[in-house]
C-alpha cells in the first residue's frame, strides 16, 4: 500500500507565497509521474503542474510563470512552490502519484493524496 501526505497549504494574502510539499510511502519500487491537482470551492478538480522522473514539467495556464513543480526522486516527494497566489487560487490542493511500481514487473497504480486547503484573502 502506498500513502501520499501533502502538507504546507493555509491562509495567504494575495500576492504571497506558499510552499506545498508531498511525500510518498510504502512499498515503491518507482513513480512515474508526479503531481499537483486543484479543487475550486463550487468547482471539478483540474491539472495545476505535473513532473515526469526525467524532470519534464506541464502547467495549467494560469499558473505559468508564478508556480514551479519540483521533485526528489530519492525522497519521493513532489513540491510545489507557489508565488504571486491570487484570490482564484484558492482551492484544495491534491497531490498525485501516477504509475507507482512495487516490483520491476508491477505495472503500477495511481494514488492521490488527501489534499491540503490554500485560502488566498486578504
Amino acid at each position: 500500500q502506498v500513502q501520499l501526505v501533502e502538507s504546507g497549504g493555509g491562509l495567504v494574502q494575495p500576492g504571497g507565497s506558499l510552499r506545498l510539499s508531498c511525500a510518498a510511502s510504502g512499498s515503491i519500487f518507482s513513480i512515474n509521474a508526479m503531481g499537483w491537482y486543484r479543487q475550486p470551492p463550487g468547482k471539478e478538480r483540474e491539472l495545476v503542474a505535473t513532473i515526469t522522473t526525467g524532470g519534464s514539467t506541464n502547467y495549467e495556464d494560469s499558473v505559468k510563470g508564478r508556480f514551479t513543480i519540483s521533485r526528489d526522486n530519492a525522497k519521493n516527494t513532489v513540491y510545489l512552490q507557489m508565488n504571486s497566489l491570487k484570490p482564484e487560487d484558492t482551492a484544495v490542493y491534491y497531490c498525485n502519484a501516477d504509475r507507482v511500481r512495487s516490483t520491476p514487473l508491477h505495472f503500477g497504480m495511481t494514488y492521490w493524496g488527501k489534499g491540503t486547503l490554500v485560502t488566498v484573502s486578504s
